[in-house]
């Protein structure tokens, strides 16, 4: 019996942002062939000895410039079938909330970003199961207060 591998070594996050008391979400648009256009949230791999909450400062960091982050285990998981590699991908998301000046500042991995609403991300996320987790955080992280003990603390 042959078997389809698990293979968790990326992150993702959510980075939002409380504008005139809406929440908004980071949208960011993929520059590089691997899913080039493709509009998603923040996402990337997990480096040698790191856990994958500081994977998930450093992406951020990386990809947007963003170091003022309060990130949240959100206890949900982006999931994709790899049809190349006959694997299934699984990565742990984070919430992040950002302060409403927030500034943004793109690596070379994304060529656009967006700040929108809840409705508008999931009407772009681009990979099928996105719009699932944003719905997921909206509901556990928006409509309710986040829950302290998912809470990253360095």
């Amino acid at each position: 019996m042959s078997e389809v591998p698990i293979r968790c070594t990326g992150v993702a996050v959510v980075i939002l942002k409380k504008v005139d008391d809406q929440y908004k979400v980071l949208l960011v648009k993929r520059a590089e062939s691997v899913l080039k256009d493709a509009w998603c949230y923040i996402g990337g791999g997990i480096e040698e000895g790191e856990k994958a909450w500081e994977a998930a400062y450093r992406e951020v960091e990386e990809e947007t410039g963003i170091t003022n982050v309060s990130l949240y285990s959100a206890n949900t998981f982006d999931r994709i079938y790899s049809i190349e590699g006959n694997y299934i991908y699984i990565a742990p998301v984070f919430v992040g909330f950002v302060p409403e000046d927030q500034e943004v500042v793109l690596n070379e991995e994304h060529s656009d970003f967006r700040w929108l609403s809840f409705e508008d991300a999931m009407g772009i996320v681009s990979l099928p199961g996105n719009e699932e987790v944003l719905s997921f955080i909206e509901k556990h992280f928006v409509k309710k207060e986040a829950p302290d003990y998912l809470q990253v603390r360095r």
